[in-house]
């Protein structure tokens, strides 16, 4: 992403998955004072149009920042580690593990049954539960790694992103059939 704004540097903060939220509404604000157009209505339209750049440009990197998937994906695209409409491999071992709910995905589409649906939706539940615990402390230790060891974090970080992505597609067609019946 080498031509996407530094939405961290733009508010001064450091490059984190669980920045301090308050701060970030705080900054946001501070820079929505800052570039709002009502006063720069007098300045050089030049000044105006930058200042309208700026105010477009917080509020897209707040809405960015303040939501943790987005957050997470833009840090991911930043580092080159996630790429927009390419198709990005999933690990062998998470879609074997996956293929048994597919099937029973594919079972409910046949003959609809609620206790299979329930099933099949605490299952998945389960498994991004355990997703989630796992990496947390990847996602809260991430600030303090040295940076020879934030790649493998930043890898670890894509793999979990990737398998919640598929989790959230199934998670999808699970309420999809359950809204049928």
């Amino acid at each position: 992403m080498p031509d996407s704004p530094d939405y961290f540097a733009f508010y001064g903060l450091t490059e984190s998955f669980r920045p301090d939220e308050a701060a970030l509404k705080r900054l946001y604000y501070a820079k929505s004072r800052e570039t709002h157009p009502d006063f720069h209505a007098t300045s050089s339209p030049e000044n105006q149009a930058e200042m309208l750049r700026q105010a477009t440009l917080n509020t897209d990197a707040y809405r960015t920042l303040a939501d943790p998937d987005q957050r997470m994906a833009y840090l991911l695209r930043s580092h080159g580690l996630l790429e927009e409409g390419k198709q990005e491999q999933l690990p062998p071992d998470f879609l074997m593990d996956m293929m048994d709910l597919n099937e029973q995905l594919m079972e409910l589409e046949m003959e609809p049954d609620a206790d299979a649906q329930a099933t099949v939706a605490a299952e998945v539940t389960v498994i991004s539960e355990t997703l989630d615990a796992g990496i947390e402390p990847v996602l809260a230790g991430y600030e303090q790694l040295p940076g020879d060891h934030r790649p493998a974090a930043l890898q670890q970080i894509r793999t979990y992103y990737l398998k919640k992505r598929y989790l959230l597609r199934i998670q999808q067609q699970v309420a999809t059939f359950a809204a049928r019946s």
